[in-house]
């Protein structure tokens, strides 16, 4: 099992109100750190513009490279877990302004212009002017509204069992361990370990270990890793071994699947 990450409050800043309903607040920080599970009374876009974050909220998890973010409703408890060094930017959305209701959470394509608007609130922090903050904002929420959705949730069970096998893998997808190697690990039967998979999150170990596999997999495509080293950082046996998986999936190679990204950003 991995051992604990630091853990650290959330980040300070102003948070939203009426006449201003979107804030930034920004702090570079290492990585294997985590943000221990809150909440917030207001929405939550959850960003990093560099290196790849993990967001555990309402019972799954998301990895999150900086091609995407996690819009989070208010009052949803979340964790965020840093894989890489990264200048985490929480956008703060006044709870009036709820882009997708009934919603609790949502990955969401990070266009150019997007991040260039957000890059803006982090470069002139709480130094930017309350009419060009107000404005900056307000395309913002636009942008927001329109961007694409494309999650790889990895649902996560409540029995205490499961869920530290559950998190072990999540920290490291290429382990190769087979369901009988984790019963002796956790003190349960492989028999028992089967059943909770399929009661609490509806699929089978192996299953459940693809989707971990295909969340870290695509994250590490779009920061331009190669294949070959995606696949060896994943336990598969070769590149064509991912690549078959990732088209039974997705319909596509990755190759394809991101060079469509490309071109819509």
């Amino acid at each position: 099992m991995s051992l604990p990450r630091p853990l650290l409050p959330p980040i300070p800043g102003p948070g939203p109100t009426d006449a201003c309903p979107v804030t930034l607040a920004s702090r570079n920080l290492p990585a294997d750190v985590s943000i221990g599970a809150h909440s917030h009374e207001w929405a939550q876009l959850t960003y990093a513009a560099n290196g790849m974050l993990r967001v555990s909220a309402d019972g799954s998890s998301w990895i999150v490279p900086p091609q995407r973010a996690i819009w989070i409703a208010p009052h949803i408890e979340h964790e965020v877990t840093l894989l890489e060094p990264a200048c985490l930017s929480p956008l703060r959305i006044h709870a009036s302004r709820a882009l997708f209701p009934g919603e609790t959470c949502r990955v969401l394509e990070v266009s150019s212009l997007l991040r260039e608007l957000l890059a803006v609130m982090v470069a002139g922090g709480d130094e930017l002017p309350p009419q060009r903050a107000t404005l900056v904002g307000e395309l913002i929420l636009d942008e927001l509204a329109r961007a694409p959705t494309r999650p790889i949730r990895v649902p996560l069970p409540r029995d205490k069992r499961l869920r530290g096998l559950c998190q072990a893998l999540v920290d490291t997808p290429g382990d190769t361990q087979t369901l009988g190697d984790w019963a002796k690990e956790v003190g349960a039967s492989e028999r028992t370990l089967a059943r909770l998979f399929e009661r609490e999150l509806g699929m089978s170990f192996g299953q459940w270990r693809q989707q971990v596999r295909l969340a870290h997999g695509a994250s590490l495509i779009a920061r331009g890793l190669p294949l070959w080293q995606v696949a060896q950082q994943l336990g598969y046996a070769s590149q064509s071994a991912f690549t078959a998986m990732f088209r039974k999936t997705f319909g596509t190679t990755p190759s394809a699947f991101f060079a469509g990204e490309q071109r819509r950003s």
